[in-house]
């Protein structure tokens, strides 16, 4: 008896499966994974933030996945091109060139959506006490013009530069932004991340460094002056938001195309009040409010 109850069991498993096959045609279980799972690739600077929302994200959202990755933004946006990734994060505006990469590849126009407002900073170790540095300073340092902190109001002591990787979207707005594009002194070492070129600076008196203000614990943020009649005006939400605070930008999140789905629901919490709540959480600073 027993036996026969198995044999029957089974017979009825095998009848479901079947059913259930018929019911879900082939590759319909991928669909609906690629569905509810979203890819977020590229910034470094972004990454704490991107983190931050797919976690939120997901709590209010049972059964979708983001997955969330750096790398740099030139990393994202060629994965945008090339499809690997559902939504791209990039510390600068995406070139006129990767558009209509985006567009010849994937047929469609590269979408830009602003997320979060960043200053970027410019650190010291905690123990140096230079006042302050003009944008003209800071460039001149980072060409290798000026070699002593002693030049810039500083104790006397070689200046040792670290950089970011020229893969990244915070190394290429700070030499178009305030490097006039001129070429970096080749004495300056490139890491591969601002939360490195911190800790570098935290272990270096008479490091120079600079990144996102979302990472600039354990070492000193320097006031920048816009020229040397202009104020010293230190990052912070506030001076960001206004404009006031002379190296500060837009942090952008890239689809290829309108979004649509799960990625159109990520993009419009991370601009919803609870997302924009949360950028600031981490570091970053929210949006200016638009007019009504």
């Amino acid at each position: 008896m027993r036996r026969t109850a198995t044999l029957l069991l089974a017979a009825l498993v095998a009848l479901g499966a079947c059913s259930r096959d018929r019911q879900q045609p082939a590759g319909q279980g991928e669909t609906n994974r690629r569905a509810s799972t979203l890819t977020i690739k590229g910034s470094d600077t972004l990454v704490m933030l991107a983190q931050r929302l797919a976690e939120a994200f997901m709590h209010k959202n049972p059964g979708l996945t983001v997955q969330v990755t750096g790398g740099g933004s030139g990393t994202g946006i060629a994965a945008l091109i090339n499809g690997t990734t559902e939504i791209a994060t990039a510390s600068r505006p995406m070139k006129e060139s990767e558009k209509a990469q985006v567009q010849a590849r994937r047929e469609r126009p590269a979408v830009e959506h602003a997320v979060a407002l960043d200053g970027i900073a410019i650190y010291v170790h905690e123990s140096n006490p230079v006042p302050h540095l003009t944008l003209d300073q800071i460039k001149r340092i980072y060409e290798g013009r000026i070699k002593d902190w002693s030049e810039v109001g500083g104790p006397a002591g070689r200046i040792t530069l670290y950089s970011r990787e020229n893969n990244s979207g915070t190394y290429a707005y700070f030499k178009e932004e305030v490097m006039d594009d001129e070429d970096f002194d080749p004495r300056a070492q490139t890491l591969p991340g601002t939360s490195a070129v911190v800790n570098a600076i935290a272990k270096d008196p008479r490091g120079i460094g600079f990144g996102g203000i979302a990472f600039g614990s354990g070492i000193r943020t320097v006031p920048v002056k816009k020229d040397e009649q202009a104020e010293a005006v230190a990052p912070s939400l506030e001076t960001v938001t206004n404009g006031t605070y002379p190296i500060s930008r837009k942090l952008f999140m890239y689809t290829a195309g309108e979004p649509t789905g799960i990625v159109a629901q990520f993009l419009e919490f991370a601009l919803s009040p609870e997302g924009q709540a949360l950028a600031e959480k981490a570091g970053y600073y929210p949006l200016r409010p638009t007019a009504p």
